[in-house]
């Protein structure tokens, strides 16, 4: 889908333009992305493993729920919406936790200059992982993992082709914040 999203500066100030997400990444332009992290009170993180359609990483185990804010959108309604839409789970603004704004500055082989500002929050998850239905397209499985275990990816990334290696300390990050809720 080819959704209109909002250019911001190299700082993340919104400019008042927008563009087609096609555009924003051939162009190489600064936008937002909202991220959503969920974890159990058991201490499981769900990871998302990225659809193998995606042009960007496809197959990788991932955030729980990530997508582009759309033009207009506030972030906290994108988290939300992406929610929604990739695991058919229904959250309120309220059970969001903000942790942070990262910026991921990253061209790949297929053209795509995703230059983006992860707007990063975290949120315990409240239902079965079965309850979750990931959306066709975006989503090709899910899983919780201990913290124990998530560590254990996180520390292998560079060679066990689980994690997208490049953000390893994005994810050492997010799971520190996961950990101080816990």
């Amino acid at each position: 889908m080819d959704e209109l999203i909002d250019i911001v500066t190299k700082e993340g100030t919104l400019t008042g333009q927008s563009c087609l997400k096609s555009e924003i990444h051939s162009k190489g332009y600064y936008h937002n992305t909202a991220h959503l992290w969920l974890y159990t009170q058991k201490g499981e993180i769900l990871l998302a493993q990225r659809s193998f359609e995606k042009a960007i990483c496809p197959g990788m185990w991932d955030v729980s729920v990530a997508g582009h804010v759309d033009a207009g959108e506030r972030i906290e309604e994108a988290a939300i919406r992406e929610t929604q839409e990739e695991l058919s789970l229904s959250l309120h603004e309220n059970k969001l936790m903000k942790i942070g704004v990262f910026d991921c500055f990253q061209s790949y082989p297929s053209g795509i200059i995703d230059n983006e500002f992860h707007h990063t929050y975290i949120a315990q998850l409240l239902v079965p992982l079965k309850t979750l239905k990931p959306q066709p397209g975006e989503v090709e499985a899910l899983k919780l993992v201990d913290i124990e275990t998530f560590k254990d990816l996180l520390d292998k990334s560079g060679t066990n082709n689980h994690f997208v290696p490049s953000n390893k300390a994005y994810y050492e990050t997010v799971l520190k914040a996961i950990v101080n809720q816990l």
